[in-house]
C-alpha cells in the first residue's frame, strides 16, 4: 500500500473516495518539473505512513475533469481525502518533513 497507485476517472471514486483510509492524491504531468522533484518525496511519505494511509497519483492530462472538479490550477498538488472529502491541501514542491506534517493533522483530524 506504500507504493503509489495511479487512479482515473473510472477509479477515482473506489480508490480515494471511498478508501476506508486517507488518502495523498498527487495530481502531476509529465511535462512539469516540481511534480518529477516532489514524487520522490510522495513516495518515502507513502512507505513512512504505509498502512495509514493510501498515495494516489492522477495524471492530469489523462484525467482533466478531475482536475477540474478538484480546481486544480496548479501541478503539483497534493490533496488530503478522509472520508471522501477533501481536509489539506498543498500546492507546489514541499520536502519531506513538511508534507509529513500535513500527513499527520490529516490523521489527527
Amino acid at each position: 500500500m506504500g507504493e503509489p497507485i495511479a487512479v482515473s476517472s473510472e477509479t477515482f471514486e473506489e480508490e480515494v473516495l471511498k478508501s476506508p483510509v486517507p488518502v495523498l492524491v498527487d495530481f502531476w504531468a509529465e511535462w512539469c518539473g516540481p511534480c518529477k522533484r516532489v514524487a520522490p518525496v510522495v513516495e518515502k511519505i507513502g512507505q513512512r505512513y504505509e498502512g495509514r494511509i493510501k498515495v494516489a497519483k492522477v495524471d492530469i492530462d489523462a484525467h482533466m475533469e478531475l482536475a477540474d472538479r478538484y480546481a486544480i490550477r496548479s501541478i503539483p498538488t497534493l490533496l488530503f481525502f478522509k472520508g471522501g472529502n477533501v481536509v489539506d491541501k498543498v500546492v507546489g514542491y514541499v520536502p519531506e518533513a513538511t508534507l509529513a506534517e500535513h500527513v499527520d493533522r490529516a490523521l489527527a483530524e
